[in-house]
């Protein structure tokens, strides 16, 4: 039984098509994983499907009474509300309910008898909806789901607007499991999210038993968890039955007949093509020369597979520094309060370090503590000679109106349009992408005109707050092999461990450094 169909839906947006006549089923109980590179129409295909944006044709029919809950890249939390407070919305029906209930009992006194069984009736009728979905229970299943995911270690009563990325990412996932929808709409989910805690995840939707569709750049993730995959890419959406692993097969193979089909159409034009032009002049031939042109003509002309443009990242180095990176003595991190004991430390010269640990315990705060872009609670921190530092910091600005080129343009100034085009090209950005505004761009696409502006200085230090959030599968891979061959020091901060365990020399936990019961 199909719960989502999807007809012919094209979509374009400032001259760039980004969909063309896709379409899409989804079926009771199918795990989807919805993939492709940056910028080939993943989140705004989810937009479609929920109303969010109007496709230019086509159409899209959802089955009746399915619930859908969508939790995209920019969700945002309002603002003076607690934890508790905003996981409680996801009941928010509930809780009218209750009240509408409550205001029934209060007009009971004034009820004639006919009236007030009616009113009993009501309220009967509420209290069996409010006891069957478990109204009662409701602060007992938001802990259970707030401890999966990490939440009741922050602490339910803290304000929603001093939460770290993560945190928000987590109370947002949270709320949307709560609301238990029949069917899930998660765009990339375990950005931000901890090693322990994407495995709750990963369980969670092992076991689900309504249709999810997820878009993941996580590999292992989606291998674990979907059944079905819809790749996007040049517009067109393709399904494929099985897992990231069973799709790549199938793909390569694919890509593989498609090439060699279009390979001899071009041979078989040229055989048909250099005959015409050889006979068609002398009278005793240009009967069979004809008859090859109507060939020609009626030919269908299959299309030269397009190849996407590949990121190929490389660090530019800068002169040796001094061999002590960064001393640190009894450093207290924090803003208000403390997040850590004092802790000592030390990065050498070429060493390359990976920050892990759950959210809000202080990785974001190290490396800006280290940088000198805030002070410590306590401690001191004492950085090298010789030091050229590049910073990658995790979130971006989502409201800037500079295309990438200006954003470029703006930190280079001396160089030349035509240079500023080509470092972009190298990070896999095309026109299209190099002249939207930075506002329009995916999160992948955002992230890597922020690395091109990294590698177009020199540095001999590295410093990453999760780089590869929002990152396609093969930049992540070149994003991956450059820090490998980068020469300097890298101090990074990531959450996915298949991303640099191979290549680190030394990892630091701060959950070793935290004040706090984890």
């Amino acid at each position: 039984m199909s719960v989502l169909t999807v007809e012919n839906v094209t979509h374009g947006f400032g001259g760039r098509q980004i969909l063309e006549n896709a379409s899409f089923r989804l079926l009771k109980g199918e795990h989807v994983g919805l993939i492709g590179a940056n910028g080939e129409g993943k989140s705004t295909f989810l937009n479609i499907i929920t109303g969010q944006l109007m496709p230019d044709e086509g159409k899209v029919e959802w089955s009746n009474r399915v619930t859908v809950g969508y939790l995209d890249q920019h969700t945002v939390l309002s603002k003076g509300k607690t934890i508790r407070e905003a996981l409680r919305e996801a009941f928010q029906g509930m809780f009218d309910l209750e009240a509408e209930m409550l205001a029934i009992y209060d007009t009971m006194g004034d009820a004639s008898p006919a009236e007030l069984d009616k009113m009993m009736e009501d309220v009967g009728e509420i209290q069996t909806i409010l006891e069957t979905n478990g109204f009662y229970m409701i602060d007992a299943k938001i802990l259970e789901v707030a401890n999966g995911l990490g939440l009741a270690e922050i602490g339910l009563d803290r304000d929603v607007a001093d939460l770290s990325g993560g945190q928000r990412t987590k109370v947002l996932l949270t709320k949307l499991l709560l609301q238990n929808p029949t069917i899930l709409l998660l765009d990339e989910p375990t950005n931000y999210l901890d090693v322990e805690h994407i495995e709750w995840l990963k369980r969670y939707l092992k076991e689900y038993e309504n249709s999810f569709i997820l878009v993941s750049h996580d590999i292992p993730f989606l291998n674990e968890v979907v059944n079905v995959i819809y790749h996007v890419e040049n517009t067109i959406l393709t399904r494929y039955t099985g897992d990231y692993e069973q799709f790549q097969q199938l793909y390569n193979i694919r890509k593989g007949q498609e090439s060699k089909a279009y390979e001899r159409q071009q041979q078989e034009i040229d055989r048909l093509e250099d005959f015409i032009s050889r006979n068609k002049a002398r009278i005793s031939t240009t009967g069979r020369a004809k008859s090859r042109q109507k060939q020609l003509d009626k030919m269908e002309v299959l299309e030269k597979p397009r190849e996407k443009p590949k990121a190929t990242f490389r660090f530019k180095e800068a002169r040796t520094p001094s061999r002590m990176i960064v001393e640190a003595e009894d450093l207290v991190l924090g803003y208000d309060e403390p997040l850590t004991r004092p802790v000592t430390f030390q990065l050498e010269r070429g060493q390359k370090v990976a920050i892990r640990g759950v959210n809000g315990l202080g990785k974001t705060t190290l490396l800006k503590t280290i940088l000198g872009k805030i002070q410590p609670v306590a401690g001191k921190v004492e950085l090298g000679d010789n030091l050229h530092s590049s910073y990658f910091e995790q979130e971006s600005n989502r409201h800037n109106n500079n295309t990438a080129m200006e954003e470029v343009w703006q930190e280079y100034p001396g160089l030349s349009h035509f240079e500023v085009r080509q470092a972009l090209a190298r990070c896999g950005l095309t026109n299209d992408h190099i002249t939207s505004q930075m506002m329009v761009l995916s999160g992948g696409e955002n992230a890597k005109v922020r690395l091109c502006k990294l590698m177009l200085t020199e540095a001999n230090w590295l410093v990453l707050d999760e780089p590869t959030n929002h990152l396609d599968i093969d930049a992540k891979a070149e994003l991956k092999k450059a820090l490998a061959e980068f020469k300097g020091t890298v101090l990074l901060v990531s959450h996915e461990p298949d991303f640099y365990e191979d290549w680190v020399t030394h990892i630091w936990n701060v959950e070793d450094w935290t004040t706090k019961v984890i």
